[in-house]
């Protein structure tokens, strides 16, 4: 039995000192938090100090954040020297043209092309310091690289960058709709100029055409199955969020997206990243830009001017390989990268979004 409380216990329980008032961590609306901010930490990194050393160190990247890939093979490849002219074709947030800029001090020029004008702004405010170079930014595609060689009044480039992946900024930010993982917008337009977006692309192409894409930019595996999932959905309701599409896709290849959370492996492709690509491709005209690039790069570049490519996908990486092994051959390139150059296993792990990149190079003749 158990014993009786004195009388004066509950006095004394209430006379005891009350722990300290803890404040309550702020929750999130529903189950899960749905605004980015919420999300992922590394957004608010003055509120979190050291988070974003923490997602690198157990092999991510942060959300917001851009890591410029093959930054030392790019360099020794393409040998920058002081005083030489840069064109960085896609100079996005500016990882690769600082390293440039590094190099081709004093005395240097960095030519810079850019189809994301808010990008270009906040690029310009990062490297309006350096001195002894001299900088131009253009909110223009690289297929203009002859256009505005005339207008600087130059007779060549010493060198030609490009780097044709997407910048992990434009991927975190849900309004551009480049992400499977966020939901946003079906945008995907690097140039808010482009008069159609990805949602405009999937209401207007035939199963055929979708399906053929989804094979040729994308070597999407279950590209009929895709198409004709899609032309389904749109038909009862039109295809304008990510999400919505991701889950198009997931269904067509069988599975939902907490199935997928539940079976994913570390490191493997989500079942809508080729979707994507090829879409991004599409609204883009990625591939004609690129065609044009390597048409014109032996005609913009000066003797024993260099070139470098860095793609993301087998489509871009086999227009390289034919437009360089051509030049090779007519005479318009002395030598070209017999082998791609690849992230070494350390920059995989530090940065896994590097993992599909491919860097490819040619060099002319000298004069």
């Amino acid at each position: 039995m158990a014993a009786a409380l004195s009388p004066n216990a509950s006095d004394n329980a209430h006379n005891e000192p009350r722990p300290a008032h803890r404040r309550r961590r702020p929750r999130y609306p529903g189950t899960h938090p749905r605004r980015p901010e919420e999300r992922y930490k590394e957004l608010r990194p003055e509120a979190y100090p050291g988070i974003q050393a923490r997602v690198r160190a157990r092999g991510g990247t942060p959300v917001g954040t851009h890591v410029p890939v093959l930054v030392n093979e790019v360099l020794e490849c393409l040998d920058p020297k002081p005083g030489e002219i840069v064109a960085d074709c896609t100079i996005g947030y500016g990882g690769h043209a600082a390293a440039f800029l590094g190099r081709i001090r004093p005395g240097g020029s960095l030519i810079g092309f850019d189809l994301d004008a808010g990008q270009l702004e906040r690029t310009r405010a990062r490297l309006a310091g350096v001195e002894d170079v001299r900088i131009r930014l253009y909110h223009s595609h690289f297929a203009g690289i002859a256009k505005i060689l005339r207008e600087e009044g130059l007779d060549g480039y010493d060198i030609l960058f490009a780097d044709l992946g997407v910048s992990s900024m434009q991927v975190d930010d849900p309004a551009r709709g480049f992400s499977y993982r966020l939901d946003g917008p079906l945008d995907m337009r690097m140039d808010e100029r482009t008069r159609k977006t990805a949602s405009d692309r999937l209401a207007s192409m035939t199963a055929d055409e979708l399906s053929t894409a989804l094979r040729d930019l994308a070597d999407e595996p279950d590209h009929e199955r895709i198409a004709e999932a899609v032309v389904r959905h749109r038909a009862q309701r039109p295809i304008e969020r990510t999400l919505q599409l991701v889950d198009v896709v997931l269904a067509a290849k069988g599975m939902s997206r907490r199935e997928w959370r539940r079976r994913a492996r570390p490191g493997e492709l989500h079942p809508a990243a080729r979707t994507f690509l090829a879409l991004r491709i599409l609204v883009n005209d990625e591939l004609a830009g690129l065609a044009q690039l390597l048409r014109d790069a032996p005609y913009c570049l000066r003797p024993g001017g260099r070139i470098g490519i860095i793609t993301f996908h087998s489509g871009e990486d086999r227009l390289v390989k034919k437009g360089f092994r051509q030049g090779l051959r007519s005479g318009l390139y002395a030598a070209i990268a017999e082998e791609v150059v690849r992230p070494t296993p350390e920059e995989r792990r530090d940065n896994p979004r590097s993992a599909s990149a491919k860097l490819r190079w040619a060099r002319k003749p000298p004069g």
